[in-house]
This record gives structure tokens, C-alpha cells and sequence, in this order.
């Protein structure tokens, strides 16, 4: 049977007699014989006397164009595709196409309306598999069966996984004494400690519903405590926060799946109540000792190290990577960098390659075994348990987990005499991520990673393809200068290959999750990757000393190219030209997808069909329009772009997180922040919003703050209900900080959202009538519909019951004597 794989000239199409040349290249069809039976069909025959007619002069490429446009018709275009897709059929791009089925029905679980049943999703896949195993005699048939019956089973895994995890989240915001076991511990760049603790208790009030799981800060903690110690204190607990604004990350769907139930901090500090773990199960006693190390580890590296490179360093070891300083990571996020810090396949293929390069440098030291046995394997399987323990002491994160499967399928195809870095490794990685965590699909780390990855595979396969296709004379000799120079250019040039195609590839991932794009990437990475090669070969010699002590030397020589990345990545961002770049449309994500979809996992020429979805997709780049105005879940906060890269907030302290991505949705760069006036000195009065000129940002006085929006709409944000009347003879928007508040105004011009909206519907949006100025004002929010597994929890804050804040009662005072 012969060989299937990309880019061979024997395979199957070769005894058909089919070639990807020969769909383009039809032979030129020999004209019919002159009939006697058709009137004209032969002309007579010229006098031998009589010269015959010149034909026009045509250049040789007028004729091929002629020619080339005298072969395209239906019927040929058919048969062309037909015979394509069945080549692509047989060199395995079913089963690329398996994962994004996968994928794509995970992704239609998440964005359904209403959550389903067990049994809805059930009764699908039972229903398609019946299909598919009914149309087996219809190959076509089959196969959209096929796909659709692994759509349904991406959903059902994804309605699976959403069961399991079960997270018990916190409805309210509430004080309570806690009493829980430390599973983590983590120092903060603000020099506050965060704890991951499990609950064991709550006590003052004694919560019904208790959070399993909780995610704390405090200012400072015991010497004693560690991983598993039992510790208590008196905390204020919050419930998950919803996306920032609509179609933004979803932090309380993050904090379901990752079973986080609450944050908050505690009031005061947390004592130790026992550090004895007998009565801990195993799996505890053994999460807590690998925890231990890692601090113990971390704690090593920034003694020895030092300063902002001792937090890389320990980021880059055993990934603890909270103590990095703010302008560090700002730093590296404008240069396209970041994702040097956290612990995912770079890393992972970094240190795998330096534990197959140093085994087989030292097993050629020994010929006559290296002869004799297979080094390459041993090298593959060493490389794999370095990955293994790797992920095991940075922490077990989702992006080292996926990066580990990734990386573990292909060493285990070096073990079994395959090509590890293949598409179908690929899929196979993929497969393995979507069945342990479909909710990872939906993830900027899933979509990115996978993309670059496909993209780079694709990439350099075709590439390999097209060389392999062309017959190369020997090479000339050259001197060693010449040698060298050739082969730094050569590497130099991979490398900026790889980071157009990687960058390329997850460019509009990265626009649409963050709003943000790194026009210096290529030149930052180009400078920074050979340092971080380094850097990571010290790192893997230092892991390899640090238990007999000798990792000193190591360390030091990776502070040191630590600092130079740093000094390069504060270069390069501060002559950055443009960081934020606004919202994009959905639409155009998903048709630059399927077009990188097709452009990576097809092999015949029909992978130019992926042109005109990539043309499309970005022809519907802008097709989104910007919020007006935005209103964070709290109700506390309103804010307003006013031209001139300005938005003006309506508080003096807004919350810097929160401000940050509005900033980047609204291509704002600075903050205006309001200005305030009471009601004495009388230099502004509510009555004077009308009079504001448009671009106008907040004015604060008498409980009303007010701004005009460069349409001419104005918006006020009121904090006690009782003011919302004030606003209803001239306001066009009116946010009511108030629970309890309602809309007082009954005009259907002035649109009135209130506490209670916000803590049931989450962050709003909102869009002013560009027909009409008179038109009312179209409002979007984040959580609008039925609530999710993971949103659940939003109907029982007082808030969305529409109860004021709890006040402690006062106590009684003491009757007289």
C-alpha cells in the first residue's frame, strides 16, 4: 500500500495518476474533423497561387492567459474539487478536522441561551450516531454525520465538565470567621500574601451555603504557615465579578471552572490554628509538600538572584510569577512578550530540547553503546519526565498542563519511530485538552496557542514540501567566516519567520480578548528570544544543581540576561507607537479562524479557498460599533469617551482594573476625572446641564454628577434615589447607585438603570440613536438572559433583591440613672 502523508508524490493519487500540477495543467482539446454535412464546416481549397491568410501576432502570454481562461467551466471546477477532496481524504484531514468539530460544539455548549438538560444533548448524540451508523453506504452523507455527531459530543463534554466541577460560588458580600486549609500561598508585587484556603468553617455568621474554596489576601502572615496549615480569621468575602463590560472576559465563568467560589481579604491577620496534616487525606498531604517546595524553591531564587529578575527567575522555574513588578508586565505585554513569563510550550520545548541535547552530546561520548542503542529514544523519554516533573513544580497551570500534553504526544512519537511535530500530533493534543477541559476552549490561551502552533506546523510543512519538490546542486564551499555568517542570517531569518507566521496567526485572538496589539513584537522577540534560549538552558542547569548546591553560578548568569531582557523590553516600549486598538467584530474572528483552519490543514490547492473567508474577515474588522457609554455591575461607575482620546469618568478613585479595559475598548488614553462643586459657592447648578457644550465630561454637585457625550446626550449618574428626579427634565441616560432605586422619570425617552439592573444583568453598555438625537438610548448588558451554572449566584446579593446595603444595628443607648 503506498505511503499517505503531506507533500508525497507516491501516495494513492499517484495510481490514480492524479497530481495537484495536473488539476491546473488539462491538455488542450484537438479540434474535430471538417464534416461534409455541415454547410461551411470545410472551406475549399485555395489556389496554389494564392498565399493563405496570416494569423494575428499573439505573445506567448496572451495565449497562455487565453488558454488558462478557455479551461475554466463548472463541470471542470467540479471534477477538480471532487478530485481534491478526495486526496485531502486520503491523507488524513479527517481526523485534523476532528478536534475543531470538538471544539466548535464546545464553543455552541457556552453560548447557548439557557443551560440544557442531561438529557437534550443525550438524546442529539444518540440520535446523530444512529444517523451516522445508518448512512455508512453514502460516504458524503456519512461524513457531515460524522461531523456533526462530534459537534454533539464537544457539547455533551463541555455539559459534562459543567457538572462536575459544581462550584458552590457566594451570592452576596459578606464578613464572616473563617476557618479553612491553605492550599497556596503567593507574595504580591504590593507586598500583600494572597491564600488559596479551603473552607472548613464559617462561624459569626455561620454561612448555609459556604464556598468550598476561597481566594484571600492579607497583609501580612505567620513565619509557620505554610501549605496545609489550618489557619482562621475574620474575612470579607466577595462573590466572583462578571465580565467589565458586555462581550469582555468573564471572570466569575473563570473562578466556576478553576473552583474559586469567592475573594476578598482578610480584616486583620490570620493565625495558625494547627499545622499538624495527620488528619489530611493523601492527596492533600501530597498537593501541600509539592507546594512547599515550589515556595521554598521561589524563595531560593530571589535570595540568590535578587530585585525584579529573582521574580522572573522564579516565574520561569516553578512559575510563581505574582511578584513581578506592574511596569515589568505593562512592559512586556506592549512588546509582544509576555508570554515569555508564563509557563506554557515555549518553555516546555526549551527544556525538553536541552535534556535531549545534553543525554545525546553524552551518550556520543560513548560510541560504541550509542551504536548499539537507540539514544534518541532514551533522550525522547528523559525529556518526557523532565516536562513531567516541570509541570508538576510550576504548579500544574492550565497553559503548562496543555503545553504538556502538546509536547508529551510528540516525544511519545519519537518513542514509537514517528514524526513528532506533525498536524496530526497536533489534533491529537488538541483532542486531549478539549475531553479533560472544554471550557478551555473559549480561552485567549487555548485559542493562541493553538493557533500559533497550527499556523507554524502548516507553515513549514508546505515549506518543506516546496523544497523537497526541487532538485539542489551540492553546495559550494565556503570559507568558516562565510559559513558562520550563513548560518546566523539563517537563524535569524527562522526566527523572524516564526514570529510574522505565530504573530500572524493570533493577532485578532489577541485584539479581540484584549484590545491591544504590539507593532514592535517582531524586532522584541527577535532581540529577546536568543537571551531567553539562554536563560532557559541556565535555568534547566541550575534545577539540575540545586540539590547538591551548586546553582549559584547559574542563577547569577541568568539574572544577568534576565536584566538585558528587561532593559530590551523597556526599550522597545517606550517607542511603541500604538498599544490599544479598540473592539472588532465577532464575526470577523470566526472567518479569519475557519480561513486559518482551512489554510493550515489542507494540503491540495484548496487551500486557496481559505482566501476569500481571511478577505472577509478582515473587510468586517470594523464591523462593531463602539459603546457610547459604559457602566460597570456595581453601578458606581460610569465613563464616556469625549474626543480627544479622553474618557471622563463620573469618580474621583475609579477602579484602575476596570478603567484600564475601558480604556483600551474606547481607544482612550487619558482619565478625566470629575470635577466637584457644592452647593454653596454656586458656580455650577443641575439646571445648567443643558447649557454643557458637547464633549463635556462630569460635574459633580448636590448628589448629581452630569456630562454631555459629543452627540449631545446627557448622561447623569445619581447615588441616592432619591435625586433621580432632578435629572428626568433634561437627562438622556440616569444610573441610579441605589438598590433600591427605580425609575421615577416614566418617560419612554429617558432611559433609567438602576443598582438592581446591574447586580441581576452585570456591566452595561450603552449605545445613543445616531438617526435621531431625540431617539431613546439602546442598552446592552453582560449577563442579559437566563442565568449559566457560573451566573447563578448573581440573584442572591442584596443588590439583586433590591435591598439596601446591611448596616450593623445600633446598639440601644444605656437609660439614664
Amino acid at each position: 500500500m503506498a505511503r499517505r502523508g503531506r507533500g508525497l508524490d507516491q501516495g494513492e493519487d499517484a495510481v490514480a495518476g492524479v497530481s495537484e500540477r495536473s488539476l491546473f495543467a488539462t491538455p488542450l482539446a484537438t479540434p474535430p474533423p471538417p464534416s461534409p454535412l455541415v454547410p461551411g464546416s470545410s472551406k475549399p481549397a485555395l489556389p496554389a497561387n494564392v498565399p493563405a491568410p496570416t494569423p494575428p501576432i499573439e505573445t506567448g502570454r496572451i495565449v497562455r492567459v487565453r488558454r488558462q481562461l478557455g479551461r475554466i467551466s463548472l463541470p471542470r471546477l467540479r471534477h477538480s474539487v471532487a478530485i481534491a477532496a478526495e486526496l485531502e481524504l486520503d491523507r488524513g484531514i479527517a481526523f485534523l478536522l476532528v478536534p475543531v468539530c470538538l471544539a466548535a460544539g464546545a464553543i455552541g455548549y457556552y453560548s447557548l441561551a439557557v443551560e440544557p438538560d442531561f438529557a437534550k444533548p443525550v438524546a442529539v448524540v444518540v440520535l446523530v450516531a444512529n444517523c451516522a451508523l445508518v448512512s455508512r453506504s453514502w460516504p458524503k452523507t456519512h461524513l457531515g454525520f460524522m461531523a456533526a455527531l462530534l459537534c454533539a459530543l464537544g457539547l455533551l463534554a463541555a455539559k459534562v465538565e459543567t457538572w462536575r466541577v459544581g462550584t458552590q460560588m457566594l451570592g452576596s458580600e459578606i464578613s464572616t470567621q473563617l476557618t479553612g486549609r491553605v492550599v497556596s500561598l503567593e507574595q504580591m508585587e504590593t507586598g500583600r500574601i494572597r491564600l488559596t484556603i479551603d473552607v472548613t468553617s464559617t462561624a459569626r455568621p455561620k454561612l448555609r451555603y459556604a464556598p468550598e474554596r476561597v481566594r484571600l489576601s492579607a497583609r501580612s502572615i505567620p513565619a509557620e504557615m505554610t501549605a496545609g496549615s489550618l489557619v482562621t480569621g475574620y474575612a470579607k468575602l466577595l462573590p466572583p465579578t462578571g465580565p467589565v463590560r458586555p462581550d469582555s472576559y468573564d471572570f466569575s465563568f473563570d473562578s466556576y471552572f478553576a473552583g474559586i467560589g469567592g475573594s476578598g481579604f482578610f480584616l486583620g491577620n490570620p493565625t495558625v490554628v494547627s499545622a499538624d496534616d495527620g488528619e489530611m487525606p493523601l492527596s492533600a498531604r501530597l498537593s501541600s509538600g509539592i507546594e512547599n517546595a515550589r515556595e521554598a524553591i521561589a524563595d531560593h531564587i530571589r535570595a540568590t538572584v535578587g530585585g525584579a529578575e529573582g521574580e522572573i527567575a522564579a516565574a520561569l522555574i516553578v512559575g510563581v510569577r505574582a511578584g513581578i513588578p506592574d511596569e515589568i508586565n505593562e512592559a512586556m505585554r506592549r512588546t509582544g512578550i509576555y508570554h515569555i513569563i508564563s509557563i506554557s510550550g515555549l518553555h516546555m520545548a526549551l527544556v525538553a530540547g536541552t535534556i535531549m541535547g545534553l543525554l545525546r552530546g553524552a551518550f556520543a561520548l560513548f560510541p560504541d553503546f550509542s551504536a548499539r542503542r537507540p539514544v534518541k529514544k532514551y533522550a525522547a523519554a528523559a525529556a518526557l519526565v523532565s516536562i513531567a516533573a516541570y509541570l508538576v513544580i510550576s504548579g500544574v497551570v492550565v497553559a503548562a498542563e496543555r503545553s504538556f500534553i502538546m509536547l508529551a504526544v510528540m516525544l511519545i512519537a519519537v518513542l514509537f519511530d514517528r514524526a513528532a511535530l506533525t498536524m496530526r500530533n497536533l489534533a491529537i493534543s488538541a483532542i486531549a485538552v478539549i475531553v479533560v477541559s472544554p471550557h478551555e476552549v473559549v480561552g485567549p490561551s487555548f485559542q493562541m496557542s493553538f493557533a500559533a502552533t497550527a499556523a507554524l506546523v502548516g507553515a513549514y510543512a508546505g515549506w518543506a514540501d516546496h523544497r523537497a519538490g526541487k532538485a539542489r546542486p551540492p553546495p559550494p564551499k565556503r570559507s568558516l567566516p562565510s559559513v558562520l555568517t550563513r548560518r546566523f542570517l539563517l537563524a535569524t531569518g527562522g526566527l523572524a519567520m516564526t514570529s510574522i507566521i505565530a504573530g500572524s496567526a493570533t493577532a485578532l485572538f489577541a485584539i479581540w480578548h484584549f484590545q491591544r496589539v504590539s507593532p514592535l513584537s517582531l524586532f522584541a522577540n527577535l532581540a529577546v528570544m536568543p537571551i531567553v534560549s539562554a536563560v532557559m538552558f541556565l535555568a534547566v542547569a541550575s534545577a539540575l544543581l540545586m540539590p547538591f548546591g551548586l546553582d549559584a553560578p547559574a542563577l547569577y548568569l541568568m539574572g544577568k540576561g534576565l536584566t538585558a531582557m528587561i532593559a530590551i523590553s523597556a526599550w522597545i516600549s517606550e517607542r511603541s507607537p500604538v498599544d490599544a486598538v479598540g473592539l472588532i467584530s465577532q464575526q470577523s474572528v470566526l472567518l479569519v479562524t475557519v480561513a486559518l483552519v482551512i489554510a493550515t490543514m489542507a494540503t491540495t490547492w484548496l487551500r486557496l479557498a481559505a482566501l476569500p473567508f481571511a478577505l472577509a474577515g478582515l473587510l468586517t474588522v470594523s464591523d462593531t460599533r463602539t459603546p457610547d457609554v459604559l457602566i460597570s455591575e456595581d453601578a458606581r461607575l460610569v465613563a464616556l469617551p469625549i474626543g480627544g482620546g479622553e474618557l471622563a469618568v463620573s469618580r474621583a478613585r475609579p477602579n484602575e482594573f476596570t478603567v484600564d479595559n475601558w480604556k483600551r475598548a474606547l481607544t482612550s488614553e487619558t482619565i478625566v476625572v470629575p470635577e466637584m462643586f457644592s452647593k454653596a459657592d454656586g458656580l455650577f447648578d443641575i439646571a445648567d446641564a443643558v447649557n454643557l457644550p458637547p464633549g463635556a465630561p462630569f460635574y459633580c454637585t448636590d448628589g448629581v454628577c452630569l456630562a454631555r457625550h459629543p452627540s449631545g446626550a446627557i448622561i447623569a449618574h445619581v447615588e441616592d434615589r432619591k435625586d433621580t428626579w432632578k435629572a428626568c427634565g433634561f437627562a438622556d441616560l440616569i444610573v441610579v447607585n441605589d438598590a433600591t432605586g427605580y425609575d421615577s422619570c416614566h418617560n419612554s425617552l429617558v432611559l433609567v438603570v438602576t443598582k438592581r439592573q446591574l447586580a441581576r444583568k452585570g456591566s452595561a453598555a450603552v449605545f445613543f440613536d445616531r438617526q435621531s438625537a431625540t431617539g431613546p438610548p439602546i442598552i446592552s448588558f453582560a449577563v442579559d438572559g437566563p442565568y449559566r451554572p457560573w451566573h447563578a449566584q448573581r440573584k442572591y446579593s442584596r443588590e439583586a433583591r433590591g435591598l439596601a446595603p446591611w448596616r450593623k444595628p445600633e446598639k440601644p443607648a444605656a437609660p439614664a440613672q
